[in-house]
């Protein structure tokens, strides 16, 4: 099964884009547009009138795709705009298709930035500068959100929803009972907290990265998460987009951080072997047994949905939750990895760019936030909406994130992010080859 799918199936979280405008400056350079659409002209209203109906292709389907239609039932009725949706499993296989059968949806919703990349530069897709207020849309966003959709220097794609992932979970009455404290500070003084744990006779972490043949992604965002905090969003770029060697020391010097938390004996709930053969989705079962066999889980705001139904509908009350703290002398703030559904333009016209508008803006998303399981990308989103406690919490994790970046493994050519990074983390992880051996084998296969 695709890995990135099969992710994105259980990441029910989300956004919304803001207010724009149809004027405005082009910040992204290349206005030529050299990313691979050609020259673009600038969009002007009402020069290319609209048929009164726009298609719109995404991976979301069941209760996500009620949700996202009841969010645009107000704006049909309103602008007299017809839209139809069509969720597809297999969305990254039948938008290639589709567009290669000269059948483009208006408008897809991509879970992840490489296949709109793709076509982006096959110039399939408009660039956003050419009809939405670019600098109006990037002044609301979680900083570093466009920055996803970037190709060769123009912006593809803006966020209409939003996953959050550097989020540390636990129990909350045991762990307030335990005296652990507030939310650490950095992750040196996490790690002292975690000692406390140990003396106390409970294992800090659980951890699960077991998913059939997408085992390992779970380790990919450990080392994210890290490259993150100990070297900054700088540096994650030039690694995620290979202008920096795969197996540079920075790098290596990540995984044997990484292994320190996670190989250290007692750390985590029953070792590396359990870590292997735990699936990703029962990793936070242990934090709800009573007494918890484990304090802590490290994992998206997705992993919700995989707590035990009690705690489910009492989760203000049962969990408590905080961002994955900094590094102390790393990068100077707090970094949020993540991910989100990024819209794209196949079809340029008065409709489409009128519901482009809609979909990337702070307005869109109100009826899903108050459904549950989804998150805008917009710090001026109206939080109020949001059906509970803990997803405000969340969303004030994401807004206040001093840079936001894209899981790097979905960046990353499918070669790596979804071959030898999986492989190797699992490698690693079982002992069978150092951090160094690791990373030489994925800098050697990285596709040319």
């Amino acid at each position: 099964m695709n890995r990135r799918l099969t992710r994105r199936a259980v990441m029910s979280t989300a956004a919304a884009t803001a207010a724009l405008g149809m004027t405005g400056c082009l910040q992204n350079p290349d206005p030529a547009g050299s990313g691979g659409g050609g020259a673009v002209e600038r969009y002007t209203p009402g020069d290319t009138p609209g048929t009164g109906t726009v298609t719109i292709l995404g991976a979301f389907g069941g209760q996500e795709r009620d949700a996202f239609m009841a969010s645009l039932e107000d704006f049909q009725a309103d602008s007299g705009i017809t839209i139809e949706y069509t969720p597809d499993s297999d969305f990254t296989n039948t938008v290639q298709q589709r567009v290669g059968a000269g059948a483009a949806p208006d408008i897809a919703l991509f879970p992840q930035p490489g296949g709109m990349f793709d076509l982006a530069e096959q110039g399939k897709i408009t660039p956003i500068d050419v009809y939405l207020d670019y600098d109006r849309l990037n002044s609301t966003l979680i900083p570093g959100f466009l920055d996803s959709a970037r190709l060769q220097g123009r912006v593809y794609g803006a966020p209409m929803r939003m996953a959050c992932k550097s989020l540390i979970w636990y129990p909350k009455k045991a762990y307030e009972e335990g005296g652990y404290g507030d939310k650490p500070a950095t992750m040196q003084e996490l790690s002292q907290i975690t000692d406390q744990m140990k003396a106390d006779g409970i294992a800090p972490w659980s951890d699960g990265w077991g998913a059939d043949q997408a085992t390992g992604w779970v380790g990919t965002d450990w080392i994210e998460e890290f490259m993150l905090r100990v070297h900054g969003p700088v540096v994650y770029d030039d690694w995620v987009k290979h202008r920096m060697p795969f197996n540079a020391k920075e790098v290596v010097e990540v995984f044997d951080l990484v292994g320190d938390l996670l190989k250290t004996e007692g750390n985590v709930l029953g070792g590396t072997d359990a870590i292997i053969s735990t699936p990703f989705s029962e990793a936070p079962l242990p934090l709800f047994d009573d007494p918890p066999k484990a304090m802590l889980v490290r994992q998206g705001n997705f992993v919700t949905g995989f707590f035990p139904e009690d705690v489910q509908a009492n989760m203000d009350e049962e969990v408590g939750v905080y961002a994955m703290p900094t590094w102390e002398g790393g990068f100077d703030g707090q970094p949020i990895l993540g991910g989100g559904d990024l819209a794209a333009l196949f079809t340029l016209n008065d409709d489409t760019v009128k519901v482009m508008e809609f979909l990337t803006s702070d307005e869109f998303g109100g009826e899903w936030a108050e459904a549950g399981g989804w998150l805008s990308p917009h710090r001026t989103f109206d939080q109020s909406l949001y059906s509970s406690e803990i997803t405000r919490q969340i969303a004030e994790i994401a807004s206040e994130a001093a840079a936001f970046r894209y899981d790097g493994s979905d960046l990353m050519p499918t070669a790596v992010g979804s071959g030898s990074f999986w492989k190797g983390m699992v490698e690693w992880l079982q002992g069978a080859k150092t951090s160094q051996e690791v990373c030489d084998e994925i800098e050697d296969g990285w596709p040319t």
